[in-house]
């Protein structure tokens, strides 16, 4: 029984804006800090031992619209234990490429956080669609925020198909992007939008920043950061549903 959950980054620290003038500008972006520290604790206090990996194997950029105590309700001591907590679990980022289909065995479940970032490179990139179509072919728990469920479209094969097709998912609506567009003075591509085009059934909640979890088979998402403690409470209950099936099932009399 492994003990072990994949968290999976994005190697990029910007994301393309549509200006009016109908340039494209990059804007900085990165990890949202709650949405992976919150998951994190919950999949740490349960005893598993989280291991990262990216596109390239370096350590992620934090969004730096996260590093704000307006996201702790005003507390920079519980923003600054966000940041000791990834800073030391954060110490090894492994290579997609480099994971062989014999390790992702290992592994219990896998986790998508947030931040703008996965929106450059994650959505089409292949080592990541045989990572995750891993966990989706033997139903393991997976978990993705925010802008991570933008990650699930690197399952999409040659032929058009697409293992996630009917799911009910949640992520960053498009009506809470206006608020980043009207920041940043241009457009961004929307993840729910993305993901509907796939053929997703994406749920979001009516008012914008609201809480909001979806559970649908073994994916559990999360539509924003405030979603983030809920969605690594429901996440670490499906591991131990999982947990629970594996042992049942080596312990049944033949």
């Amino acid at each position: 029984m492994s003990n072990k959950v994949l968290i999976i980054l994005s190697s990029s620290s910007s994301v393309t804006l549509q200006t009016k003038s109908g340039e494209q500008k990059q804007q900085e972006t990165g990890v949202f800090l709650k949405e992976l520290a919150d998951p994190l604790r919950h999949i740490l206090s349960a005893g598993y031992q989280p291991v990262f990996a990216s596109p390239t194997g370096e350590k992620p950029h934090i969004d730096p619209l996260s590093d704000s105590a307006i996201w702790y309700l005003g507390s920079t001591q519980a923003k600054e234990s966000d940041k000791k907590l990834i800073t030391d679990s954060l110490q090894k980022v492994q290579k997609f490429a480099d994971i062989s289909s014999t390790e992702l065995e290992s592994f219990a479940g896998v986790f998508v956080p947030g931040g703008h970032a996965p929106m450059t490179d994650l959505g089409q990139d292949k080592e990541l669609g045989r990572i995750l179509t891993h966990f989706h072919d033997r139903k393991k728990p997976t978990a993705v925020i925010c802008h991570g469920p933008i990650a699930l479209l690197s399952t999409k094969n040659a032929t058009g198909g697409f293992p996630y097709q009917g799911y009910k998912v949640t992520c960053y609506a498009s009506k809470e992007e206006i608020a980043n567009e009207f920041m940043w003075g241009g457009k961004l591509r929307k993840v729910e939008d993305a993901l509907k085009e796939a053929g997703c059934d994406v749920q979001t909640a009516m008012v914008p920043l609201m809480s909001k979890v979806v559970v649908d088979r073994e994916l559990v998402s999360g539509e924003n950061p405030t979603s983030a403690d809920g969605l690594g409470e429901k996440f670490v209950g499906l591991l131990y549903k999982l947990l629970q099936l594996t042992i049942h099932t080596r312990i049944r009399p033949m």
